[in-house]
């Protein structure tokens, strides 16, 4: 006797639904039931409407048309949030989320920016605030957005209290030592400053043991640091409320919150909410501007905590309440300037000093004057690696590379450098580098003269700003050097920028465009063309904030 197969069961869910197989499974089983009632009368269900009416089974929002192969013209960390959000407009929520991260993929916020808006879509991920590039524009773009999946106003931007357990985040990278939600310890070794007497910047090479830490990194990655507040702003913030340092923040103290636990730059609009409601007149009608993105007196843009209360003196918020209404501090995102087949056991960041004057007082970058400065040889730090995204080496060592790194842009080519290097890779390798001044801002001048010398680095093309009345930029040079730096792309080359994204990655890649458009033959629209097919297919590839 033989017994006839079940037919397999159909399916009808994608594999991009947001189901686990047994649910999948299970639908599959349910609409192909559906479909089979032929019998009595029942007209069967065709696939097109059981996909159709899976939102309404669920109660889950309809899946967008073009949620995965439209691609993100937004994506694009050059353009200004107006632009992006043009660009989304008329897109799905999901998408519009998207467009509202700063597009970097830098991972400070646990995810990338697709993941991210992913993750709040599917409130997976309540805290709306975790974009650091992106800071108060993203939050508040994001808050609004939320509006359309029904959350009431301001509920997803309260972050969790900084002495508490972190929230659980549903972002891919779960391994301890690759997420911000699992960093690990590593030991500060040493600091040295790049830049010579003289200089008008302070750039420093950091060093950090990870020997004892488990984790490991590829060239191109990136390393996520847990900085702390500079106690001298953490005193005046103190001193501004009015409190004890000691009063207790759950198992904590104020000023161990402080440092550590919470951002005191800027000021957050829930800070401007709760000052609201300790004051009145036209200075509560000022706080409530404030927290909803006004700008009334001219200075929003300048208003870190301290400021913001020395702008409301006299208020006495609840030291409680006060942390409360700013936000976690986050982790900072460094590109690595090592590669660890050259150093096991170590890791190398290159890092700019952030300092600038406002009115009287100096603004201090948290994370780089915490590397720069107050951190000792010998302390532990909390760290973890985060993945390159898209931007790492050709996987044919004997493809040529072109790299394109002014100021600490040249971190992650050093890394490359190094691998190239260990690996004896045989392809050509051709560094642009730019700074201001010859004598003061040349980065690791003796390693990529010795790096020529060997034959590892075969080109070297310097620029310096401020060298002469003229201002030379990488840029510049791209150009000087076209019919060269075409023949290497002609040859298979790979391009790859760090930087800044704002100017000089547009500018670069406005060079490239001239040197394709005049040493290849092409007119401008076919050079626009080429470039982005280079970035299609990999082999022009951006680091860039």
């Amino acid at each position: 006797m033989s017994i006839t197969p079940r037919p397999p069961i159909p399916s009808f869910i994608p594999e991009t639904a947001p189901f686990s197989t047994e649910q999948r499974m299970w639908l599959n089983g349910l609409f192909a039931g559906l479909i089979s009632l032929d019998e009595g009368g029942v007209t069967p269900l065709s696939s097109e409407r059981a996909a159709a009416l899976l939102p309404d089974l669920l109660g889950a929002p309809k899946p967008a048309t073009d949620d995965i192969d439209d691609g993100a013209p937004w994506h694009d960390q050059t353009l200004p949030l107006t632009e992006r959000m043009k660009l989304a407009d008329g897109k799905p929520l999901r998408r519009r989320m998207m467009a509202a991260m700063a597009q970097q993929d830098c991972g400070q916020c646990g995810y990338n920016c697709h993941d991210y808006s992913e993750a709040l879509f599917l409130k997976k991920e309540e805290r709306l605030n975790l974009c650091v590039p992106g800071g108060k524009d993203t939050a508040r773009m994001l808050k609004q957005l939320y509006q359309e999946l029904g959350v009431p106003d301001g509920s997803a931007l309260a972050p969790p209290k900084p002495a508490a357990e972190p929230a659980p985040s549903s972002a891919p990278a779960s391994v301890i030592g690759r997420s911000r939600d699992k960093p690990v310890l590593a030991t500060f070794v040493s600091r040295a400053r790049l830049n010579k007497p003289g200089s008008a910047k302070d750039t420093w090479h950091i060093e950090i043991d990870i020997a004892e830490s488990g984790i490991d990194y590829a060239a191109g990655d990136s390393l996520g640091i847990f900085p702390a507040n500079d106690p001298a702003l953490v005193d005046a913030v103190i001193e501004a409320l009015h409190a004890p340092p000691d009063f207790p923040i759950a198992d904590r103290d104020l000023r161990a919150v402080l440092t550590d636990g919470v951002s005191l730059a800027p000021a957050p609009d829930m800070l401007f909410q709760l000052i609201s409601y300790l004051t009145g007149g036209d200075r509560r009608q000022k706080a409530k501007t404030l927290a909803s993105g006004g700008d009334p007196d001219g200075d929003a843009a300048t208003l870190d905590v301290l400021a913001a209360l020395r702008k409301f003196p006299g208020i006495r918020p609840d030291p409680e309440a006060f942390i409360e209404s700013l936000d976690p501090l986050q982790p900072r995102v460094y590109s690595i300037s090592s590669s660890p087949k050259c150093n096991p056991g170590r890791v190398s960041l290159t890092v700019d000093a952030v300092r600038y004057q406002v009115g009287e007082r100096t603004r201090l970058g948290v994370a780089s004057t915490f590397l720069a400065n107050r951190i000792a040889p010998g302390d532990a730090l909390k760290i973890y690696a985060q993945k390159a995204q898209a931007f790492a080496l050709p996987a044919d060592p004997s493809v040529p590379v072109i790299m394109i790194g002014p100021g600490t842009g040249i971190a992650p080519f050093r890394a490359f450098l190094q691998e190239r290097g260990a690996v004896k890779a045989p392809g050509r390798n051709w560094l642009f580098f730019g700074h201001q001044h010859s004598n003061y801002d040349f980065f690791y001048e003796k390693e990529l003269i010795g790096m020529r010398s060997a034959g590892l680095l075969n080109r070297l093309t310097l620029a310096w700003s401020r060298d002469a009345d003229e201002k030379i930029y990488v840029q510049h040079r791209m150009r000087e050097v076209g019919r060269d730096l075409w023949a290497w792309l002609a040859d298979g080359a790979h391009v790859y920028v760090c930087g800044d994204a704002l100017r000089m990655a547009k500018d670069v890649e406005c060079a490239l465009v001239d040197v394709v458009a005049k040493h290849g033959a092409r007119s401008a629209d076919e050079a626009v063309a080429f470039v982005a097919d280079l970035k299609k297919a990999g082999r022009y590839q951006q680091d860039v904030y």
